[in-house]
């Protein structure tokens, strides 16, 4: 499996994907400079990957990486969003699920919407 490091300019996260297509397409693309959106305790922004829904679900776990193909999106939950109905991060709309970031999520709800992040391999 794959790893790649989410970056802002005081932070840094490890995510490690699985072996979706989803997960291979997005790892084709990096490096990768954007701002990011903030939903509740979700953080996304869109990424240059199209690709079907596989694994689809929108109850996901604290740290899961997501693809959101309605908005072709690369997703990090890290809490509750405005859609969650329970305890657990609720997407949207159906999600494929890429990964898991290693570690603690807990500082991204420090993020501001507009946050400029680099998504790379990692070295």
């Amino acid at each position: 499996m794959d790893r790649i490091l989410l970056r802002t300019r005081y932070e840094r996260w490890e995510i490690e994907l699985n072996d979706t297509l989803a997960a291979y397409k997005l790892y084709g693309t990096l490096p990768l400079d954007k701002e990011i959106n903030v939903w509740g305790g979700e953080l996304y922004f869109s990424v240059p990957v199209e690709c079907e829904l596989e694994n689809g679900r929108k109850i996901m776990e604290v740290g899961e990486v997501a693809y959101w193909p309605e908005g072709n999106a690369f997703c990090i939950f890290f809490g509750k969003t405005p859609a969650s109905t329970t305890s657990k991060p609720e997407a949207y709309s159906p999600v494929t699920p890429i990964g898991r970031v290693l570690g603690d999520v807990s500082t991204m709800s420090d993020l501001p919407d507009r946050t400029r992040v680099t998504l790379g391999p990692l070295d």
